[in-house]
């Protein structure tokens, strides 16, 4: 198995009223926690409107993590592509390439909250259009010096051209729940997917589907895909034991499920429950999510793995406050210390090294013993023998 990645999407989810000030910082010291962790990969999300995702451009956030971290990537999760000219997107990621030493990724959606779109007085039912003209642009300057003309009712290119290449060939991924859209421009364009409904019943019911439309598309458009570069989002809370699991997330899973009930219009993430219980009960016994033990986190992933039919290169964590930060963390902790192993190749190396240990342990220490023994006798007649010339 090739060692699996692990990350979050960070959106981030806070709960409206608090003070955005110090939310924002603690999505920071999280990342840098991450990072002190072992995880790869940390993607930050766009958002305009609705209360609680409340990071308005992740290039932002991008600058400022890349400064207080070593290695983690760090990644746009997503650039909602039909909001902005793609020129400035692709300058702006370059910029980014070259301030990080090339530690950036640059994913790419179309927009998912319709209160953010309204604003600029866009409907959802052109936001997909936009996204596919979008990454035509954005690869196009990206892997080309020729310069880029197009004109549609949104955007006007004349001769464009990227004034800085890019530092590294960093990822650029498209986001997908459960149409093929994202699949689709994956495989034209040869870039990787984020599956970000992978754990929602359309979501990973469309995750085999996902993987088959990439590779139809990449083989019509003559383009090269890995499932290395493919991505799949879920929801973890795990602690000692599945019981103070569940009272680490009664501190804020109530607000997370009623953003995606009454608040923000996105009906694949809308769930039952009417109480903290209840909700807890869905998560787990939906396979949507995962609160309780390492182990569950591991089914979980198990479970991913099986229906994506031929496995995938990372696992992203929505990031979601359920619990407090301290918990928050704890979980991230202990998913880095009991998780990651079984899925990077390491697990199985030192537990067989301990089983040989101890296979052999009896027979090693008899002779150990014998050794010390031996030792102790040798030490006795050279005692003896410097005793007997003193006297002579």
């Amino acid at each position: 198995m090739n060692r699996m990645r692990f990350g979050i999407f960070l959106a981030p989810f806070h709960k409206p009223g608090i003070n955005p000030t110090l939310a924002l910082q603690q999505d920071l010291d999280l990342v840098q926690w991450l990072d002190r962790c072992d995880y790869d990969e940390v993607w930050f999300g766009e958002h305009h409107s609705a209360g609680s995702e409340i990071s308005a451009n992740p290039a932002l956030m991008i600058a400022t993590a890349a400064e207080r971290t070593r290695r983690i990537k760090l990644g746009t999760g997503v650039v909602s592509v039909s909001y902005h000219n793609p020129l400035w997107v692709a300058e702006d990621l370059v910029q980014l390439d070259h301030l990080t030493r090339g530690r950036v990724m640059l994913g790419l959606g179309p927009g998912s909250l319709p209160t953010d779109a309204a604003m600029i007085g866009l409907s959802q039912k052109d936001t997909r259009g936009l996204l596919a003209d979008g990454i035509d642009i954005i690869t196009r300057l990206l892997r080309s010096d020729e310069p880029v003309n197009f004109e549609n009712d949104r955007w006007v290119l004349k001769d464009a051209r990227l004034h800085l290449r890019p530092y590294s060939n960093f990822d650029i991924a498209t986001a997908a729940v459960a149409s093929p859209t994202g699949p689709k421009l994956a495989g034209r364009y040869g870039t990787g997917l984020i599956s970000i409904g992978a754990t929602t019943a359309a979501g990973f019911d469309a995750l085999a589907l996902h993987w088959d439309v990439i590779e139809e598309e990449a083989k019509h458009w003559k383009q090269q895909v890995s499932r290395d570069k493919w991505r799949l989002v879920g929801l973890c809370h795990i602690a000692e034991t599945t019981e103070q699991a569940r009272r680490d997330v009664e501190y804020g899973i109530e607000h997370w499920f009623n953003y995606f009930q009454e608040i923000a219009a996105f009906p694949q993430m809308s769930m039952p429950g009417q109480n903290a219980k209840e909700m807890i009960d869905f998560i787990n016994d939906s396979g949507f999510g995962a609160i309780g033990t390492p182990e569950m986190c591991r089914a979980q992933i198990e479970r991913l793995w099986t229906q994506s039919n031929g496995g995938f290169g990372a696992y992203l964590m929505l990031a979601h406050n359920w619990a407090n930060f301290e918990a928050t963390k704890r979980s991230y902790n202990l998913i880095a210390r009991e998780v990651f192993s079984h899925f990077q190749g390491q697990h199985m190396s030192t537990m067989n090294a301990a089983a040989r240990a101890q296979k052999l342990r009896p027979e090693l220490a008899e002779i150990h013993a014998k050794a010390v023994e031996t030792a102790q006798a040798n030490y006795a007649a050279e005692k003896e023998g410097r005793k007997a010339t003193a006297a002579e």
